[in-house]
Order: C-alpha cells, then sequence, then structure tokens
C-alpha cells in the first residue's frame, strides 16, 4: 500500500519536544477537532469508554469528557510529555486517565471500547493494515470509530517549494483516501464513510509557515530523509520558490484532510 517507512522514534521525539509549544500553533487541529465531534452526533448510545489515540496535550479529551461525562476517557499517545502536558485540561471533575501506547499496540482489553476517536495522528502510522486491526480488536460489536488524517495533498506548496532546491524528500508523504478506506474495509470496519476537506492557511511568508511546523512537531519524519543539514543555498531556493506562489499577498498552505 505504501512505499515509504516513517521514524516511530523520530515522530515520539519531535511531538515530545513541541509539547510546550503545541497549543500555540494548532489552529487547523481544533477545526477538525469540531468536525470529529459533529460526526459523533451519528453515534446514539451511551459510552462507557472513549479512547482518544494520538491525544497530544488533550484538548480534545477534554472535549470527549465533556460530551461523555458518565464514560471513562482515555487519552493516548506515544510521546510521553505531550500526556504530561495533557494534565492540565483533566479538571477534577471531568477528569480522564492518560497511557503512553503506540496506536497499533493499544494496552486495552478485546472488545472494550464503546468510541475510539483520534483527531490527526492515523497519518504518523506507515502501515494501516495493523493499525486499523488493532481497531478492530479493541471495539465493542457495534461501536464507533471516528477518525482524521493527512491526505496528499498537504502542504503541496511546501513540497513543490523544495522540488525546485533538491531531489530531497522535505515533507512527509500521505495516504489518500482511497488507500485508507480499502485499509479501513479490509479490517473488517462496517458501514464507512469518508470525506475529504480541502483548508488553506495563510502566512505573511514563507518562514512563518516552518516556524508553526516546527511548534507541532510535524516535521518531516521518513525514514530515508536526508539526515545532513540544509544548506543555506538550498533553503534560500526553496524560500525564493515559494514567494512565487504567493496570492493576494499571502503565502498558501494547504491542508488535505480525510475523516472517517
Amino acid at each position: 500500500m505504501t512505499a515509504f517507512q516513517l521514524d516511530q522514534s523520530r515522530i515520539a521525539h519531535q511531538f515530545g519536544r513541541a509539547a510546550g509549544t503545541y497549543e500555540k500553533h494548532d489552529v487547523l487541529q481544533r477545526e477538525v477537532q469540531s468536525l470529529l465531534l459533529d460526526r459523533l452526533d451519528f453515534y446514539l448510545q451511551t459510552p462507557q469508554r472513549v479512547v482518544d489515540i494520538g491525544a497530544g496535550t488533550g484538548r480534545g479529551s477534554a472535549l470527549l469528557k465533556q460530551r461523555y461525562p458518565k464514560a471513562e476517557v482515555i487519552a493516548i499517545d506515544l510521546a510521553l510529555p505531550m500526556l504530561r502536558a495533557a494534565k492540565k485540561h483533566s479538571s477534577w471533575r471531568k477528569p480522564f486517565l492518560r497511557v503512553c501506547a503506540e496506536a497499533t499496540a493499544l494496552p486495552l482489553a478485546d472488545h472494550s471500547v464503546d468510541v475510539l476517536h483520534s483527531n490527526l495522528c492515523f497519518q504518523w502510522v506507515d502501515t494501516l493494515p495493523p493499525l486499523f486491526a488493532e481497531c478492530v480488536r479493541v471495539l465493542k460489536p457495534g461501536g464507533m470509530l471516528v477518525f482524521s488524517s493527512f491526505g496528499p495533498d498537504t502542504l503541496k506548496e511546501l513540497r513543490a517549494a523544495w522540488a525546485e532546491a533538491d531531489q530531497q524528500a522535505h515533507v512527509s508523504r500521505f495516504l489518500d483516501m482511497h488507500d485508507v478506506g480499502d485499509a479501513v474495509l479490509a479490517a473488517g470496519l462496517r458501514d464507512p464513510v469518508l470525506d475529504v476537506c480541502r483548508y488553506t492557511l495563510t502566512y505573511s511568508e514563507p518562514r512563518k509557515l516552518l516556524q508553526d511546523l516546527q511548534g507541532l512537531g510535524a516535521t518531516n519524519a521518513d525514514h530515508a530523509r536526508e539526515r545532513n543539514l540544509t544548506g543555506k543555498a538550498r533553503y534560500q531556493r526553496m524560500l525564493e520558490a515559494y514567494e512565487s506562489m504567493r496570492l493576494d499577498g499571502h503565502i498558501p498552505a494547504t491542508w488535505e484532510v480525510v475523516t472517517a
């Protein structure tokens, strides 16, 4: 399904390092979170256990606890510093548990989860069959999985700008909706409904976008990425190429979001 491999240790490190800055840069993540919560209107039962995979700093987990106050809500993330940062969103009146684990190895019993939620995390798992097999394992019959992920047009402008500078991959690659849908069906999940939304964020200059990505921890995690420092000349060529894409005085950054 995919010809690339993600460096999981790199992912854990970069998101852990971004735990203190993440919420200064997560405007898109909050917008997509609202969309996912709307999707939960289709779930008409009262859940006992709700799990948030890739919970990050816990904003989504807190919203899930607010929506389902009687449920046990568990925030799961690969980066321990993110879970430490999430403590501030877990109040004594509406607490949620915090667990450090990978999405493909959830420390949960079989068929023990009513609602499985994940906002913009699954793109950091490069092999989808084990991921969705794990979702099937922990979900109760009749349970609901709702998630979002980035599609291949994400950061297409930045990708094109770097292509003008060199032939190295500087932007992570993401799977399209059809690959995701095929993996969902192959895992045995029923009645999938997938949508694609495109968002365009604008910046005063390309460096502002790069600062956002750094602050989120969303930097290139491809295992085959170049390990050496990017030279100043290539970096400047990339900036100049990106400047040529300026529209109405702004630098555009496209984000393709798959929801399911």
